[in-house]
């Protein structure tokens, strides 16, 4: 039993490594935790909260970074991240709720989706032509990212994606910024999602932490390789380990 736990936690850090190398390289880490993590063995609920432990610390280096750079806008940030932090709570108590049966089969549906989404980025042919500043367009915002909480909350995976085409869309901001943006709302709502699993017991404290520390190992390696070549062989790893992970989620 203890050399399967170490073996397991060995496992667990190589899955996250992966995840944050492929998270700077290409996006969508989390199509390859989240259901690994269930593989494992831990119900979804449980897998779904640990999750957010690297994820959480992930986007707060990420916002340091940001800020060191001046790529940061707190005003902005901050109104887009309450509504989002609300609508997590609600989607956090949603993913709770859910049989692991039917949640592992919504995961699978949106692991293809999101696959989808990172090949052929729909997000970067949007027009970027607006400006954020009038209040129409802040209400809409608040609304729209009110949704992205709940979704956040619910599932996480591919939610960048969203927020992304979310921004440019409706705020015409530099994809720069709309990245600073998006990792601080990710970290605001990721946080009290966070609270929401871990009031309700919904932890793997250990598999958390050894995949943060994995995540953080990936991302720097990740940034040190995207200078020197292209994330088109990343992409093709990606894609084969998501479908398969997806089948047998769905017929699992």
């Amino acid at each position: 039993m203890k050399l399967m736990t170490i073996l397991s936690f060995l496992a667990i850090l190589a899955v996250g490594i992966g995840a944050g190398f492929i998270n700077v390289m290409a996006g969508g880490g989390s199509l390859l935790t989240m259901p690994m993590l269930i593989i494992f063995g831990l119900p979804s609920a449980v897998a779904n909260g640990t999750n957010r432990i690297a994820l959480l610390a992930q986007n707060l280096v990420a916002i340091a970074s940001f800020r060191n750079s001046g790529y940061f806008d707190w005003k902005f940030s901050t109104m887009l991240a309450v509504p989002a932090l609300l609508g997590s709570i609600v989607g956090a108590r949603f993913a709770i709720s859910l049989p692991d049966e039917v949640f592992n089969k919504i995961l699978s549906i949106v692991m293809i989706v999101v696959l989808a989404i990172i090949v052929w980025k729909p997000h970067k042919r949007l027009s970027t032509e607006v400006s954020q500043n009038t209040w129409p367009r802040r209400l809409g915002l608040i609304v729209i990212f009110f949704f992205v909480g709940i979704y956040g909350g619910f599932i996480q995976a591919g939610v960048g994606f969203i927020i992304i085409a979310a921004l440019t869309l409706v705020s015409g901001l530099s994809l720069v910024k709309i990245n600073s943006i998006k990792v601080f709302i990710v970290a605001i709502y990721t946080a009290s999602a966070l609270a929401v699993f871990i009031i309700n017991d919904q932890i793997h404290w250990g598999y958390g932490f050894t995949l943060a520390a994995g995540m953080s190992i990936g991302a720097l390696l990740g940034s040190k390789f995207a200078v020197k070549h292209g994330e088109k062989w990343v992409q093709r790893i990606l894609i084969v380990a998501v479908i398969a992970m997806a089948i047998k989620l769905l017929f699992t």
